[in-house]
């Protein structure tokens, strides 16, 4: 498994700092994807998001850009743009072809050094990297600062990522495929799917591996948070979809965050699932989205499992 480079004509590149901790990744579609998007954190930073409108002129974008650095990791769009137009790609104007690049950040300000951000270089050292080789996982790209369960704040939190998984659909929808990548900095705690039990969240005490259990400890009024937290998907696919069915795939999508983190699409979090769709083969819809919702979900849990201790911040790869 790739990853969400097992979808043909997608590529993902990184780009880390690992001494400020922050970073981006550039998820290429060069040749074109339909795209849509659904956002349901509140505390959400973007670009060009309306290019998925079904009402926007244009059909296809060329890439979607997660990083660091909270707003002012948006400039890494522009270097992955850059990138684009150098290659010759773009929607082709009477005068330019133009790279269509949406994009979203997460904040990672609270680890490593505030001052560090993805800039126009890093987005375009992104794209350059870009491979349809096995995506990489933990600490690297949007998810080198990454972090979750901060109802405690920092010094309890636990050290986040990159994560990503495909699945192939059987039967009537042979040939289909779908895939995720989660860079997943959430306010709150990562579950395992299956038994709803914590993997990685706010731990009791800065030196403890006991969880505090989100959700609980803020039903029985603890108070914590700010809007510094996102957790940013990309799901990808290669059924053909309109603008309109890739909105309604990255909606179904979300409920493989809610799955796997707990709480989710808080007023403290930007979360947003984009859906790029490179178009080859049919598929049923509700179908697709139940399949995106499984690896957005697995997707989640491997950015946890794949995430190192750095900064300060404990990972539960070691």
């Amino acid at each position: 498994m790739r990853g969400l480079t097992d979808i043909a004509g997608i590529k993902v590149g990184h780009a880390s700092d690992l001494e400020g901790l922050t970073g981006c990744t550039a998820v290429l579609c060069e040749r074109g994807a339909v795209a849509g998007i659904d956002i349901r954190g509140s505390a959400t930073g973007s670009e060009e998001w309306d290019l998925m409108n079904p009402l926007h002129l244009t059909e296809k974008i060329h890439a979607v850009v997660l990083a660091g650095g909270s707003a002012f990791g948006l400039e890494a769009c522009s270097g992955v743009r850059r990138f684009l137009e150098k290659q010759g790609i773009g929607f082709a104007t009477p005068y330019a072809k133009v790279p269509l690049v949406s994009g979203a950040i997460l904040y990672d300000l609270g680890i490593g050094k505030p001052q560090a951000r993805p800039t126009r270089e890093m987005g375009e050292s992104a794209a350059a990297a870009a491979t349809d080789d096995a995506v990489a996982e933990g600490n690297i790209g949007a998810g080198t600062g990454a972090t979750v369960g901060k109802v405690a704040g920092m010094a309890q939190a636990m050290k986040s990522g990159i994560g990503s998984a495909s699945a192939a659909l059987g039967g009537a929808h042979a040939g289909v495929m779908v895939a995720a990548l989660a860079a997943v900095n959430a306010f709150g705690d990562v579950m395992d799917p299956h038994t709803r039990n914590v993997l990685a969240g706010a731990r009791r005490s800065p030196t403890s591996r006991e969880f505090i259990n989100t959700s609980q400890a803020m039903l029985q009024g603890l108070r914590g948070g700010f809007a510094t937290n996102t957790t940013l998907v990309v799901v990808a696919t290669n059924a053909i979809l309109t603008k309109a069915q890739a909105t309604k795939v990255s909606q179904l999508a979300h409920q493989g965050m809610v799955r796997a983190i707990n709480p989710v699409n808080t007023s403290f979090d930007g979360d947003v699932v984009f859906t790029l769709s490179t178009g080859t083969v049919a598929a049923e819809i509700n179908s697709l989205g139940l399949a995106a919702a499984e690896v957005v979900a697995e997707s989640i849990v491997r950015a946890v499992k794949s995430a190192a201790s750095i900064g300060g911040v404990p990972g539960l790869k070691g």
